[in-house]
């Protein structure tokens, strides 16, 4: 399994971007790829409205795995 982000994927941030509302550890989907290592990310609520989308690096996501991952 693959630690690279793909369109659809969960991630969540893993540094505060203060500047626009959002801080480490909240949760967003990705659902454009803008360039290589570059995706536009969805933040919801609960109700599934957004109250963000930009484009980060994937440096700054971690992709969440909700299936088991087996050893190499």
């Amino acid at each position: 399994m693959s630690d690279a982000a793909n369109v659809l994927d969960v991630v969540t941030l893993i540094e505060d971007l203060p500047e626009r509302g959002l801080y480490r550890w909240q949760v967003g989907t990705v659902f454009e790829a803008l360039a290589p290592d570059v995706f536009e990310v969805e933040f919801s609520d609960d109700e599934g409205r957004s109250y963000a989308s930009l484009a980060l690096s994937e440096s700054r996501l971690l992709v969440l795995h909700y299936e088991p991952v087996q050893a190499g």
